[in-house]
């Protein structure tokens, strides 16, 4: 009896600190939240960085547009489906593309 006494003593000895269920979605948070950053700020057009990125973002996506473009267009208009690289092949190109790109733009933008 004594030892289902002290289980008895040692769950009510410490509360839960934060609620279970629907009760632990209210407003009391453990942080606090940075203040919102503006979308755009002048200053940005005097930095070499804001036009570097804005070039990389241009190449990436022309490249990526006409290389599997080009792919699909290749598949279309081929003779038979067995002379093209297939439904794969655009896969692999969209797939490439964006492995590649993400790989040399990722440190500039």
């Amino acid at each position: 009896m004594e030892k289902e006494e002290d289980v008895k003593v040692g769950a009510n000895k410490f509360s839960e600190r934060q609620p279970l269920g629907t009760a632990a979605q209210s407003d009391i948070k453990d942080y606090k939240e940075a203040p919102p950053a503006p979308l755009f700020e002048p200053g940005e057009l005097k930095s070499w960085s804001f036009y570097r990125a804005g070039i990389a973002e241009f190449i990436a996506t022309f490249l990526f547009l006409y290389i599997t473009i080009l792919t699909v267009m290749g598949v279309n208009r081929s003779t038979s489906k067995c002379s093209s690289v297939g439904i794969q092949g655009i896969a692999w190109s969209f797939g490439g593309m964006i492995f590649a790109l993400v790989y040399c733009t990722a440190g500039i933008s």
